[in-house]
């Protein structure tokens, strides 16, 4: 029996799925207060409870992304504002080699937030 977490990920086609699971891994190995839950039908981690990021794929490209929610207090050059007031997206390319590094720094300096 698949858990409801784990329906997402695996309505997805490749490469979308094998991104997203990899990027679920990279966040929830961050730190051991890091839950996973769904909210608004995503995949959303909390940390100790409060709203940290959200998995999320581009309605236009279908690309998937990484959804800060408090983004406007990240300043990095990779992170997108668009037309949100409050959080930030951080695209990724599933063809390519993810940038490990990148997300971290990004998701370590949101935890910064929140610590």
């Amino acid at each position: 029996m698949i858990r409801e977490l784990d329906q997402f990920y695996m309505n997805k086609e490749e490469p979308n799925r094998g991104c997203l699971l990899a990027l679920r891994d990279i966040i929830l190995r961050q730190d051991d207060n890091i839950a996973e839950t769904r909210k608004y039908g995503m995949p959303c981690f909390c940390y100790k409870k409060k709203m940290f990021c959200y998995l999320w794929t581009d309605k236009k490209t279908d690309e998937p992304y990484i959804l800060m929610v408090e983004g406007k207090h990240l300043d990095h050059p990779q992170l997108e504002k668009g037309t949100r007031s409050r959080m930030k997206i951080f695209r990724v390319n599933p063809e390519d080699n993810l940038p490990v590094e990148t997300i971290e720094t990004i998701l370590n300096e949101a935890l910064a937030l929140y610590r």
